[in-house]
């Protein structure tokens, strides 16, 4: 369930309430009576552990596209090529 947060009109003071999607919002202070409206604030949504983009596939993790990988077809960059056929190279 989330945290709501309201703010008394009246006395200022910020309420905190656990509550459903579907429960009516709260309308009186209960500290002093007054009207209340509802605030907008930020979660506290942490990705922790593994399996999420930010720790297996961002940042320093990821291969580098300029070093060659063993799927590299075609010989080297100045496109030279051999006499020998590649069968007979051991």
């Amino acid at each position: 369930m989330p945290i709501y947060e309201y703010e008394c009109a009246a006395c200022g003071k910020i309420t905190e309430k656990w509550q459903k999607f579907s429960d009516a919002p709260l309308t009186e202070c209960p500290h002093c009576g007054g009207s209340l409206t509802k605030l907008i604030s930020n979660c506290s949504f942490h990705l922790k552990g593994s399996g999420w983009y930010v720790t297996d596939y961002a940042g320093s993790n990821r291969p580098n596209s300029s070093t060659p990988g063993k799927s590299d077809k075609g010989g080297e960059a100045g496109g030279e090529k051999s006499d020998t056929p590649s069968a007979q190279i051991k």
